[in-house]
């Protein structure tokens, strides 16, 4: 079998991706993988289980130390390749995020447009492999260090940005050397079986990369038994994360974890209110606030508090709610309808506690209108959950230190945005708070290929983005020289 999808009864029939191979599962289960803004049946996918998944690890074992061998210069023009196909398939691949993820157009177009960035970024990266020469103190010898592959790295991708996130640990992990095995979310399979469609077809090394959709029970619990895999790469909710690193450290399998988080936006009150409501609106209605690094709380100085929340509430009624596939909208479906029920969860109990409803908190099927609270304190579950809608919290705060104070009360810890004037508050803030990123005159989302991305606290493990994914996925390794013969005390 050598397509990936086939047309049964008007709908495409998607294959699985084994060690170079487009297939069908042993048993020959498919899946529905829904439109979540229109409810209908968008593909079938085949399934794997514990079978594909032991033959997707044996063939990156066994394919990855030539893969890792091979001149660097052979390497990276499989990589120029792969972005030349993306280029030709970008379209297609849009058409996928949207009507599989949700995804407006422009969300889509930036996970394509950054892949793109992402292959000829790793390209670069692999003729750099950082190592050092070091003195020892025995008499004409040196040290230096090299870094090797790991072997084989499993990862897990979610839905919120099917293709890019799943896209940087593929092809970071394969410019390290290492062979792949990705299993794409179960709400987006299709998207995950679109990268192994474009390293097919731009010639990489067969049994590499495989991706392999299914049940995570079952695909997990065979990987982390498998002495052979590494190491685990995982974008998703903290509850999951948690239970991932449990399983990795009981074979010590390295692994890095980009979780949840309930990012601050400080506004303070030099701000230029219109730059800073701009910034906050993109920072939690992009993608519907489907986002772990969405600024879900804007804490914004008590002299501009009252002129901030008039003109952000403004921008949150203007926007279209609707279907993806139309130019104009700017709030798509979420992924799952139950996820409405969440977030009327949270507004309810602010509300209930005290908080002020500026607008939203309504639904219809899977969309969930823009939605604003502010009066929130620490007693609202609000304040402490990550709600994964276009929900925010505007909270008032008396000076940039309070601001610190409440931005760093919470287990999460990914990203963060200020936006001032006052260059020593900015550097106050940058330092002093609790996230792996800081943007100063920014909101909180943002990302490059080459850039260390991830999280402390309850956020994250370990960085992602050029070399240091690299390094991540590599062994650090001390190598010795002695120049003539040392002398041994016995």
């Amino acid at each position: 079998m050598t397509a990936p999808f086939e047309i049964v009864d008007g709908t495409p029939n998607y294959n699985l991706y084994v060690a170079g191979q487009w297939t069908r599962s042993l048993r020959n289960e498919l899946t529905d993988s829904m439109n979540p803004a229109t409810g209908e049946l968008f593909a079938r996918v085949q399934q794997a289980g514990k079978t594909e998944t032991e033959r997707a690890i044996a063939a990156a074992h066994q394919s990855y130390r030539a893969w890792a061998a091979m001149p660097v210069s052979e390497r990276e023009t499989v990589f120029f390749r792969a972005a030349d196909v993306l280029a030709a398939k970008a379209k297609e691949i849009i058409e996928v995020l949207v009507a599989e993820s949700g995804s407006v157009a422009g969300k889509a177009g930036f996970e394509v447009g950054y892949c793109f960035d992402l292959l000829r970024t790793a390209a670069s990266e692999m003729r750099r492999s950082p190592g050092e020469t070091m003195p020892t103190t025995a008499p004409g010898q040196f040290g230096f260090t090299i870094r090797q592959p790991l072997g084989v790295i499993a990862g897990i991708a979610p839905f919120n940005a099917p293709f890019l996130l799943a896209m940087k640990k593929v092809v970071l992990a394969l410019a390290a050397g290492n062979g792949f095995v990705l299993k794409p979310s179960e709400l987006t399979p299709v998207t995950g079986l679109k990268i192994a469609e474009v390293f097919d077809e731009a010639g990489l090394p067969p049994g590499l990369l495989s991706v392999i959709p299914g049940p995570a029970s079952e695909i997990g619990a065979t990987i982390f038994a498998d002495p052979r895999v590494r190491m685990i790469t995982f974008t998703g909710s903290t509850q999951t994360g948690r239970h991932l690193a449990v399983e990795a450290a009981k074979t010590l399998k390295r692994f890095t974890l980009e979780m949840g988080g309930k990012s601050p936006l400080i506004v303070l009150g030099d701000a230029d209110v219109d730059y800073a409501v701009k910034a906050a609106a993109f920072g939690i209605f992009f993608h519907q606030g489907q986002v772990c690094m969405a600024n879900s709380r804007i804490l914004v100085e008590e002299p501009i508090f009252d002129a901030f929340c008039e003109r952000f509430v403004a921008v949150a009624k203007s926007l279209k709610v609707g279907d993806p596939r139309e130019h104009d909208t700017v709030i798509g479906p979420l992924i799952r309808g139950t996820q409405c029920a969440v977030i009327d969860g949270h507004v309810e109990d602010a509300v209930s506690k005290g908080a002020r409803l500026l607008c939203g908190a309504t639904h219809k099927d899977q969309y969930y209108w823009p939605t604003v609270l502010s009066g929130i304190t620490p007693d609202m579950r609000i304040f402490h959950e990550e709600s994964f809608g276009p929900v925010t919290s505007i909270i008032k705060i008396r000076n940039h230190e309070e601001a610190l104070e409440i931005a760093n009360a919470t287990d999460y810890g990914l990203s963060s945005g200020v936006i001032t004037n006052d260059m020593q508050k900015a550097l106050d803030l940058a330092f002093g708070l609790d996230a792996g990123m800081v943007h100063l005159n920014d909101c909180t989302v943002s990302d490059e290929p080459h850039v260390p991305f991830g999280g402390v606290k309850n956020s994250g493990y370990g960085r992602e983005g050029g070399r240091f994914s690299m390094e991540e996925m590599t062994e650090l390794k001390w190598i010795t020289m002695q120049r003539g013969q040392r002398a041994f005390p016995i």
